[in-house]
């Protein structure tokens, strides 16, 4: 891990954050009261929330594994979260071991947690910054140090879109970073969607009452996240349906999925 000093603000555990609920659904220990009684209002809502969650991290390890086998030996994780089990530099070092991953997140104590964690992990590291300001995640030195924008990066913004509402032009922000990703680079997204389940509305009540955002939205408008670029093998599809680089697999109905199989959907997309 590079060298990292910058200071680490204080946080404020009396109110939840996005990383901190997300460990304590998981069953994680870094998390505080408010995060817990977060926790517990996506569960009232969402009994099998922690089944999402885990979709979630599945669809990241499809994601990067994906795109570590296309050559791509430099991941930029967005809104990363608190380590968890088949962490990107995991799945990634796993197929190149080379591979160099800089986590990204907004919440100090992700920052003082994952520095320990990845103490002796020479290619990977972490910073505290906000996809709110994207420029400034291009501009940290940290970011400059170990990602070279002449080569091709996996950007990855797994499981974030949905805690920005619309009308803050969350896509403009993927812009900036990826306008500075070269041809040959991936765009990984991951979404909380609507296909008219009850279960979906069911979590967007959860995260407006849990964090005071979740929007779920519907297929074609998580296609506009990908900002034109084409999608491996054409699919945005269900985690349990979606195998990228097999488009011929075998793969469940959507009517045998389980309800909360189909709240979050996956893709990549390529820059040609």
């Amino acid at each position: 891990m590079a060298e990292n000093d910058e200071y680490v603000p204080e946080f404020d555990i009396s109110r939840p954050t996005i990383a901190r609920v997300y460990d304590a659904i998981l069953g994680g220990k870094d998390n505080f009261a408010a995060d817990r009684e977060g926790r517990d209002a996506y569960v009232k809502y969402v009994p099998n929330a922690k089944d999402v969650a885990l979709d979630n991290r599945e669809g990241l390890r499809k994601g990067v594994e994906y795109i570590a086998k296309q050559g791509v030996d430099q991941f930029l994780d967005i809104g990363a979260g608190l380590p968890t089990m088949q962490n990107t530099h995991q799945i990634a070092q796993a197929v190149n071991p080379d591979a160099t991953v800089v986590y990204v997140d907004n919440d100090p104590i992700v920052l003082a947690h994952g520095r320990a964690l990845l103490a002796t992990n020479k290619t990977t590291t972490i910073v505290t910054a906000d996809l709110r300001d994207p420029q400034s995640i291009l501009d940290h030195e940290e970011v400059k140090a170990n990602i070279d924008f002449t080569r091709p990066v996996g950007l990855m913004v797994v499981g974030l879109h949905m805690h920005f509402h619309d009308d803050e032009q969350p896509d403009e922000w993927v812009r900036v970073l990826l306008d500075a990703c070269p041809s040959g680079s991936y765009l990984l997204i991951t979404d909380f969607v609507d296909t008219g389940e009850p279960l979906q509305k069911a979590i967007e009540q959860a995260g407006l009452e849990s964090l005071g955002n979740g929007w779920i939205r519907t297929p074609e408008r998580i296609r506009e996240h990908f900002l034109g670029l084409p999608l491996v093998d054409d699919k945005l599809e269900f985690i349990p349906r979606w195998f990228p680089g097999e488009p011929d697999r075998e793969v469940p109905a959507v009517e045998d999925l389980e309800p909360w199989h189909k709240i979050m959907m996956g893709g990549i997309g390529y820059k040609a």
